[in-house]
């Protein structure tokens, strides 16, 4: 996403705090205060933000420039410190075992790459890292997504549009259970499990 669409996207998902405030936690779980958490596609960067503000040191890599962009403002205006890049997730600018944990949220269906994207976490992530990818499940019902959108707090139209996109686009693209366990048994990691989690997923990945 790019210009006026990703400042569409950052306004409606900023109403929706609820489920980055969930993520962050589940983060700090399982990384210690002063670990190093690399997140993939932080849109405008709330995850980020939510995981700084818990004492873990964060650095975000999103492929849209308007993303970079948001994310360096809102961190700035939050008062945290996110080292921001712009890059490729199935490329990352970044060396071998340079992370305690990886997350990704609402946008590993949209990769073009997704064995890549896996394999170059695996590759950042420091011996017995781990790492979670937080999506859309295409088995979640249509009552169980109008159930999620009554939950982001959305104006009318917003709530259609979102409702509209959901159905017929993320939906579409979303990944089945069976996608995930040959996507995941397709790359380097040999360690990993799948969470319901909502509407969507949780793919739970361990480096060895």
């Amino acid at each position: 996403m790019e210009g006026l669409i990703a400042s569409w996207y950052a306004r409606n998902t900023a109403r929706d705090v609820r489920r980055f405030d969930a993520a962050a936690r589940a983060v700090a779980q399982r990384v210690p205060p002063g670990g190093q958490v690399l997140e993939v596609a932080p849109g405008p960067g709330y995850l980020a933000i939510q995981i700084a503000k818990s004492g873990r040191r964060v650095t975000a890599l999103d492929i849209s420039r308007s993303f970079v962009a948001l994310t360096r403002d809102n961190a700035a205006r939050a008062g945290v410190d996110v080292d921001v890049r712009h890059g490729n997730a199935s490329d990352m600018p970044f060396a071998d075992a340079s992370f305690d944990f990886v997350v990704c949220m609402a946008a590993f269906k949209n990769f073009t790459d997704p064995i890549g994207a896996l394999n170059e976490i695996h590759r950042v992530l420091n011996p017995g890292g781990q790492a979670s990818i937080f999506d859309l499940r295409k088995e979640a019902t249509l009552e169980d997504i109008d159930a999620e959108i009554r939950e982001m707090q959305l104006s009318a139209l917003n709530s259609m549009l979102t409702r509209f996109i959901f159905r017929h686009t993320l939906l579409r693209s979303a990944y089945t259970r069976e996608d995930l366990e040959r996507l995941a048994g397709a790359s380097r990691f040999t360690n990993w499990a799948i969470a319901p989690d909502g509407v969507g997923f949780d793919l739970r990945l361990f480096r060895d």
